[in-house]
């Protein structure tokens, strides 16, 4: 038995495994061991850790390398030798970067590996070595609630330690559903441990999820999108009822009211004067937000004062409501919920927004060096497409940052450990077009170990390794203080390479191999980045030899006396100012302001009617709006393919039953869920988890279209929308409106 880390694919989690081995073969997967406690507790996986076994020895693994020989992604391909490959890939990119310059170059955004050897970033220190290529800022996960957090606070180190959960009183889960999707293996421990000694615990979402049927006291089934407005409804009871932290607001904070506007700004809207509806007209009271949210009026009072009067309490913010049309918004007016009720700086309490660990904001995510890139222009990470079909016109109106305008359009993806060039980004079908058009993308490399839809897009598929196949290092994934070894425990397939080992030999035939490796393999790598953790972070952490002769796993640090985010700063405000503008909580912001966008950028947090709503003119025709969920199959699109986890969790598109009778659907149907953008033919479930009005498709499910151009796969991104929101040009996947019928094969 070795104990090691689940293959990260960026689920949320972190877990430990312990690995069975029979003769070489993996036989059994089973979880921590090791003592439970509050203060370290066992990181145990999920179904998907634990399905992992089917994946690694799945009969559709790439096996050897591959060259394109049909149309961009038709699918067809055929055998070459390494040595071909790699010097195919090799002069690519010498001849790109001579024609076009090394801003041509692009390594997109890829989560399907986080052991910090192999994954994207070994592809990012090779192109940086390379002379630089176009970088990117910003993720698909995050992409609002980061810069959102950010105006408000200066800072994504919200977050009380979550030892401190066990203290607060009143939990509000806004769209949060870590028992599915995670957050930080064991959130959904603390929550329950929380609720357990007299926490009560609210989930507003729009399905009954996991998390709400095991975690929750009360689920309150918001429609998508309308999230900003029922909190600006909170705000208005508890204000206009005189519940809020008037101290707290004067001392800390800025915006709220004509007395604490920012010098210069004495005129402007204040946040009050917006809940009011002073300039406007319109006050935004709970019956207001009622006919928007779909939650009754009395409902959003009751919880306002709750929220206002429990003492302490939290409010935390899922992703999904961030990754909308104006996904800034509500994360900005969650925050200054969490300043009106004083939650902030406080035992128990949550500031809000994203919510990284205090005191540093918690794991290193990337300890692997990936070097300075010698390329200055980067772009949004949602915004690759625009990159490829009209880079040379993309300037800072389209989030271009470090050049004034971008001197190239991308010519060449490199792509490793990411399914986002077909499955993951928006608008499958546009996006397959575009990387169909070989007069724009001229070279696409992918290493891989199936043939993803991504895979099928490539020039060249390099075959790579699993993680139980080389060396590897995780950490917490945003909560916890430890680290997980991932030592190599099988050997790699005949003819497949880590992605550390392809990037290496590429580098030896560009001429700077010893630049790459520093002469280190991936086992040296590794004791390279724990003395990296020992410096900065966990100097008692144990030496590589220690770890795997006491087979450990895991090392971690008790969480004895649990860190509160702003601590400081509540006490003083003046002494221990917040890295904002001001020095305090921006709750109008100046800088916003400054934008002079009002209408889509607002200086204070409001609610917005989404460009796809059931509000606008599209509802007539495409009535619904889907919602594409984290789900128990997969990660992502990782494990699509495994059958274990596809029996327990298939792939279906859940409606409510008033939504089906109208349409006379029943459970097991086939439907076609379709737009202006795509269709889908998959199985429907009939269900009361999901509220009227709403569909929901697991996403990550891979792209299947027939000759017809009809997905089969259930990939939810054909629907999708390749709009991005105004301020942190983020991705805006779940705002979509849908039409669903019976399907019958014709």
């Amino acid at each position: 038995m070795i104990r090691t880390g689940c293959p990260s694919h960026n689920c949320g989690g972190r877990c430990l495994l312990r690995v069975y081995l029979k003769d070489g073969v993996i036989t059994r997967i089973d979880g921590d061991d090791r003592p439970d406690t509050i203060e370290a507790p066992q990181l145990r996986p999920c179904p998907r850790g634990r399905a992992y076994r089917r994946r690694q020895y799945h009969p559709d693994r790439l096996r050897y390398p591959l060259k394109r020989t049909g149309r961009r992604g038709e699918g067809k391909f055929e055998r070459i030798s390494w040595d071909e490959a790699l010097d195919l890939v090799a002069s690519e990119l010498s001849r790109v970067k001579e024609k076009y310059g090394n801003s041509a170059l692009f390594v997109p955004y890829g989560t399907g590996s986080y052991n910090q050897i192999n994954g994207r970033q070994t592809a990012t220190r090779l192109l940086h070595l390379f002379g630089g290529c176009l970088g990117f800022y910003n993720s698909y996960s995050w992409a609002c609630i980061t810069p959102a957090t950010l105006t408000v606070y200066g800072t994504t180190t919200t977050g009380n330690q979550r030892q401190d959960w066990l203290n607060s009183r009143y939990i509000l889960m806004w769209s949060w559903n870590p028992a599915e999707m995670r957050d930080g293996t064991n959130s959904d421990y603390f929550v329950k441990l929380a609720r357990e000694r007299g926490a009560k615990v609210v989930c507003l979402d729009p399905r009954l999820t996991p998390s709400a049927i095991a975690l929750a006291d009360e689920w309150i089934p918001i429609r998508p999108g309308t999230d900003a407005a029922m909190m600006s409804a909170l705000a208005y009871v508890m204000i206009t009822e005189n519940l809020y932290d008037a101290d707290f607001i004067r001392t800390h904070s800025v915006g709220f009211d004509e007395t604490q506007m920012p010098p210069g700004f004495e005129a402007e809207e204040t946040y009050k004067d917006y809940i009011l509806g002073r300039r406007d007209g319109v006050p935004k009271t709970p019956g207001w937000a009622e006919n928007i949210c779909g939650v009754p009026a009395e409902t959003i009072a009751r919880i306002a004062r709750e929220y206002a009067t429990t003492k302490p309490a939290m409010l935390y913010l899922g992703y999904g409501l961030q990754r909308r049309a104006y996904g800034e918004q509500v994360v900005r007016a969650a925050c200054v919920l969490a300043a009106l009720t004083g939650n902030i700086g406080v035992h128990g309490g949550w500031a809000s927004g994203l919510g990284n660990q205090a005191p540093d904001g918690g794991p290193f995510w990337l300890v692997f060096p990936v070097g300075e890139n010698p390329v200055k222009a980067s772009i949004p990470s949602f915004l690759w497409t625009e990159a490829i079909i009209r880079g040379r016109e993309m300037g800072p109106e389209d989030g271009v940052v470090g050049v004034p305008k971008l001197d190239n359009n991308i010519k060449l993806l490199y792509v490793v450990a990411s399914n986002c060039l077909i499955n993951q980004h928006a608008n499958t079908n546009r996006t397959a077009r575009i990387l169909s058009d070989e007069s724009l993308v001229e070279f696409i490399v992918v290493h891989e170990q199936f043939m993803t839809p991504t895979a099928r897009f490539a020039d060249v598929v390099l075959p790579a390794c699993t993680q139980f196949e080389t060396w590897g290092l995780e950490d917490g994934w945003k909560y916890g203080d430890e680290v997980i070894l991932m030592p190599k425990i099988l050997e790699p397939l005949p003819e497949t390479k880590s992605d550390y080992t392809i990037c290496a030999e590429v580098a030896k035939r560009l001429g700077f191999g010893e630049k790459y490796t520093e002469g280190r393999d991936e086992k040296q790598w590794l004791e390279w980045m724990l003395d990296v953790y020992r410096q900065t972070r966990f100097p008692d952490l144990p030496s590589l030899d220690e770890w795997l002769e006491k087979n450990l796993g895991v090392w971690a640090r008790p969480v004895t006396d649990p860190a509160v985010a702003f601590e400081d700063f509540r006490r003083d405000p003046e002494k221990y100012p917040l890295p904002t503008p001001s020095g305090k909580i921006e709750i109008f912001s100046a800088r916003l302001h400054g934008l002079g966008k009002p209408a889509e950028i607002p200086a204070v947090p409001k609610y917005i009617q989404e460009w796809e709503s059931p509000f606008g003119e599209e509802a007539r025709k495409y009535p619904l709006q889907a919602i594409g969920h984290h789900y128990l199959a997969r990660v992502h699109s990782t494990h699509h393919n495994n059958d274990w986890l596809r029996e327990a969790f298939p792939q279906r598109v859940f409606i409510n039953p008033v939504d089906a009778e109208e349409r006379g659907i029943k459970t097991g149907q086939m439907v076609k869920v379709f737009n202006e953008r795509g269709a889908l033919i998959l199985p429907c479930r009939v269900t009361l988890k999901i509220r009227p009005g709403v569909v929901a498709i697991p996403q990550g499910a891979w792209w299947e279209p027939d000759e017809r151009g009809l997905d089969r796969g259930g990939n939810i991104n054909v629907l999708t929308s390749e709009r991005w929101s105004p301020y942190a040009f983020g991705n805006t996947q779940h705002t979509i409106m849908v039409q669903v019928e019976k399907y019958e094969e014709k």
